[in-house]
């Protein structure tokens, strides 16, 4: 026997409420939006919230009613090695089976019956957009309507920028079926949802409810269960799942805004590090003080002849510092000589705009790029730019070995891959740098190939390797 809680006569109580219920103080679209949000985008709609500047740089721009769920991985790898400045989704959502079973229940909850209904292969389309860049979601965002707001990007945006995708996905309407349907499919899509929901836990798998829920321990929850806010459950009470009880009547819940840090800094738990070994840690760190300082001790004469050439060329500033993030995501300036004209972010921009990039990463041969200086040449060739980096290793920003050091917005393509490179400290060398061939088309495919390879099997073995690698590549081969 299965049953809701009931706190008060008036209590809706249902499993699956009407669209004016909340639950944990949230209306259905603020759901939706929280969903997409604990997967990194941020939901603009004509007349919505405005995007948040602070938030991760992907929009979903979806029409004012509209709920949607799709698989992200085609969309990211898209963004990823083509770098559009928009996607236009044509999302379809097809019925394969003969027919869709659903489970009909009375006001409190308490199951009636199945019904099928007989409508297999029917198609429905929508159409949505997805972008990198805020004005483009700002612009959406002033639109009239979702129409309105795709004219003005099919104005605004050139169409060698923009590509067109056609995927399969859930489409949920904002009425009493659509609304239904979406929390259904909402519960069992949804797997943590306290990423984005604060004042909720989780007592069992797939049982989530509000911190102001009192439950007495006889009660046996199987899930999927979500409960609302200010929801008493007695003795010997049992709820199956699947079952969505909204808030308590005349509960006020207030939801805190989104922690977007938290959100992009999640702890994902993918592959075994140095976290799980701790004397290897500190060994290596312990190792590359030693040679940090023996590296300054080496080069800090030279540090006024580098200097002089820089100034004498191209003027101040004679370091160039970069943020890139380290272990635990943490940002730190990543020192460099400054080898580049002062102008070298506007030449770049005009070089990705001829396309001359690959994945989230800028490539182009140092033959023939017009951005770095006469004297900049034979110092990157010998690797005398990252002599600063040494000062890096020696606080703990980076170590001698490890992955190539890299901006937050790289890391955001592939959570496994940005996991892995961000459990350890990044490194002056690696094994991308001694074993990628630096192809223009494979460059990037490379640095996560061997980024996880180093991460996964990093010993002191392979780090001296790499180490001897490196010296090779210097001495013999520029």
């Amino acid at each position: 026997m299965s049953s809701v809680p009931q706190p008060e006569q008036d209590s809706p109580g249902a499993v699956l409420q009407p669209a004016e219920t909340r639950l944990w103080g949230f209306g259905l679209m603020e759901l939706h939006d929280r969903y997409w949000a604990s997967r990194g985008f941020q939901i603009v709609r004509p007349g919505g919230p405005a995007p948040d500047p602070d938030g991760p740089e992907l929009f979903v721009l979806l029409d004012e009613n509209l709920f949607v769920g799709f698989g992200v991985r085609h969309i990211l790898r898209t963004m990823a090695w083509m770098q559009p400045k928009a996607i236009r989704v044509r999302l379809v959502e097809t019925e394969h089976s003969p027919y869709r079973e659903r489970v009909l229940s009375d006001d409190e909850g308490r199951f009636l019956r199945f019904e099928r209904q007989y409508n297999a292969k029917e198609l429905h389309s929508a159409q949505l957009w997805v972008t990198p860049k805020l004005k483009y979601a700002e612009l959406w965002n002033r639109s009239a309507s979702g129409k309105a707001g795709s004219r003005v990007l099919v104005d605004r945006i050139d169409k060698d920028d923009r590509i067109a995708k056609r995927i399969p996905g859930r489409i949920f309407q904002d009425d009493a079926a659509g609304s239904e349907a979406f929390r259904r499919w909402l519960l069992h899509a949804w797997a943590s949802p306290n990423l984005v929901v604060q004042g909720i836990y989780q007592p069992s798998p797939g049982v989530w409810l509000h911190e102001t829920c009192r439950v007495d321990p006889t009660v046996r929850i199987i899930g999927p269960v979500w409960l609302g806010a200010g929801h008493t459950i007695g003795s010997g009470e049992t709820i199956v799942g699947p079952a969505i009880v909204p808030d308590a009547a005349r509960m006020l819940t207030t939801p805190a805004d989104i922690d977007w840090y938290t959100v992009t800094h999640s702890s994902w738990r993918l592959i075994p590090t140095l976290k799980r070994r701790p004397m290897r840690a500190i060994s290596k760190r312990a190792f590359d003080i030693v040679v940090a300082l023996m590296a300054l001790a080496v080069t800090l004469p030279f540090y006024p002849i580098i200097i002089a050439l820089i100034l004498l060329e191209d003027g101040r500033p004679i370091f160039f510092t970069h943020r890139r993030q380290r272990y635990n995501g943490k940002t730190f300036p990543c020192i460099k000589f400054r080898s580049m004209r002062r102008d070298a972010e506007e030449i770049k921009a005009k070089l990705m705009a001829e396309n001359l990039s690959d994945g989230p990463q800028f490539f182009m041969g140092e033959d023939n790029d017009p951005r770095i200086l006469r004297v900049g040449r034979p110092m990157r060739k010998l690797k005398i730019d990252e002599l600063p980096q040494f000062f890096n290793v020696l606080v703990g920003h980076m170590s001698i070995v490890g992955p190539r050091p890299s901006p937050d917005r790289e890391n955001q393509y592939c959570p496994a891959w940005r996991e892995a490179r961000l459990s350890v400290r990044p490194g002056i060398t690696g094994l991308w740098q001694v074993k990628s061939e630096r192809e223009p088309q494979t460059d990037f495919q490379e640095w996560i190939r061997y980024d996880l390879e180093y991460v996964q099997n990093n010993t002191w073995r392979l780090d001296l390797w790499i180490m001897l690698e490196t010296a090779k590549k210097i001495l013999f081969r520029s």
